[in-house]
């Protein structure tokens, strides 16, 4: 997973909010495509595609906290 060490934190954390709550007017596409997921209607593949694009910097940034937190400490160890 060193290739998680490309993404810096701020870039990913602008990422993950700007996909996470958007569009900003309304319900955001992260939620309502969970909640789709959650009662069984996520079926069309645009559906999916959406939420794995919204979903995708939320993940990345919490891999690579759990990845920098664990880096940091096996280093003190």
């Amino acid at each position: 997973m060193k290739w998680l060490d490309n993404f810096s934190f701020p870039v990913l954390l602008i990422l993950t909010i700007f996909l996470g709550t958007a569009p900003i007017g309304g319900q955001p596409h992260l939620l309502e495509k969970i909640t789709m997921l959650m009662a069984g209607n996520l079926v069309k593949p645009i559906d999916i595609f959406d939420l794995l694009m919204h979903a995708t910097p939320l993940i990345l940034l919490a891999l690579k906290t759990i990845r920098y937190f664990k880096l940091k400490q096996s280093s003190e160890v």
